[in-house]
């Protein structure tokens, strides 16, 4: 195997499949990148066999066909040192050698037939959505998805599709968020997407793109990448029961107000007390160290007194995904779980309990 291709074509590349590579044990080949030059075109493969990304570069010159497996990690780093001119590569005696000008670095590698495939969209299913509307979807709700839950489908999101609409939905026990959109024509079904590949499919796919699924993958392609996934396998909770039927108080509020005066009372994992009245919003640090302080006045036409005591995050995680100006908050008493909605998305929040 030989090509020649310039440094930042190869670089971004490279970079974009360390995720996928296994870190822990760098005697296994999925630490290794899989790379093939085939009809004067380069194929780029990383898998730790539960997430994986193939690549297809065409630009490169001088080839010779031929397949090679390399570390990844060392790859890169040998990559980022080069100038962004040409660089060759070139396997020689169960190495692959990396050139440029007078320098050189050689590689051990792996037999490249025993690299592990990667999983293919066919007799998957279609999953007819917009990859915007996707990507947006669920870029809306991951701050909500869990870390290290013992209930392995709390690590994931679900989708969640529906005879009318397709809800996009996580929690992390604390908060529940859900984005949704209108299902045109996909069967009613539900997978939950790993939190990992969640945050990747995010990165990589800015365009359109093809995306299908069954009950155990999820491949997301199009003419220059492919992206794999196994699905979580767990029944997610019925979270459908969590969403309150009717609130006695819908404020519609302004999302910048909101986001000033938190930031301005605390730190971004402090916990915070509004209380509503019915000619301002008072916001309170709930921190013991520190006391501050600061009021929106404005006519908020209720009747009594309220407060929500909550973690700042989860406001600001919300009110960071939200896209007008203002926003919705809905609640029935002070200490009972609170609703934040904008334009098909919203977030219910478990509030801190206080001593009345």
């Amino acid at each position: 195997m030989r090509f020649v291709i310039t440094k930042n074509i190869i670089e971004n590349v490279i970079s974009s499949m360390q995720p996928f590579l296994e870190k822990k044990d760098a005697s296994s080949i999925t630490s290794h990148i899989y790379l093939e030059t085939t009809n004067g075109k380069l194929i780029l493969k990383a898998t730790d066999y539960e997430i994986g990304l193939e690549s297809h570069i065409e630009n490169i010159n001088d080839s010779v066909d031929g397949k090679a497996t390399t570390n990844g990690s060392n790859l890169l780093g040998i990559i980022k040192r080069l100038k962004n001119e040409e660089i060759i590569f070139e396997v020689v005696a169960n190495n692959i050698i990396i050139k440029q000008n007078k320098s050189t670095f050689k590689l051990p590698m792996y037999d490249a037939n025993e690299y592990p495939s990667l999983t293919k969209a066919e007799n998957l299913k279609n999953l007819d959505i917009s990859t915007l509307n996707f990507i947006n979807s669920v870029r809306k709700i991951t701050p909500a998805i869990d870390n290290n839950n013992p209930k392995f489908e709390l690590n994931g999101a679900l989708i969640d599709i529906k005879n009318s609409k397709i809800n996009f939905v996580s929690t992390d026990t604390r908060r529940l968020a859900i984005s949704h959109l209108q299902n045109i024509n996909n069967k009613e079904s539900q997978f939950i997407i790993p939190k990992k590949a969640i945050v990747e499919i995010q990165k990589l796919f800015l365009d359109e793109a093809i995306i299908k699924y069954d009950d155990t993958n999820l491949v997301i392609s199009n003419d220059k990448m492919t992206f794999f996934t196994k699905l979580i396998n767990g029944k997610y909770p019925d979270y459908e029961r969590i969403i309150p039927q009717n609130l006695k108080y819908n404020l519609t509020l302004p999302k910048n107000l909101l986001v000033e005066s938190i930031k301005l009372v605390t730190s971004l994992f402090s916990n915070i007390k509004i209380t509503f009245n019915s000619t301002s919003i008072i916001f309170e640090s709930l921190d013991e160290d520190t006391e501050s302080k600061t009021q929106i006045d404005m006519n908020l036409n209720i009747d009594k007194e309220f407060y929500l005591a909550v973690n700042a995050k989860y406001l600001l995680d919300f009110l960071s995904m939200t896209n007008n100006e203002n926003i919705t908050v809905g609640f029935n008493e002070s200490n009972l779980p609170f609703y934040l909605e904008d334009e098909k998305f919203y977030t219910i929040v478990m509030p801190i309990v206080l001593e009345k």
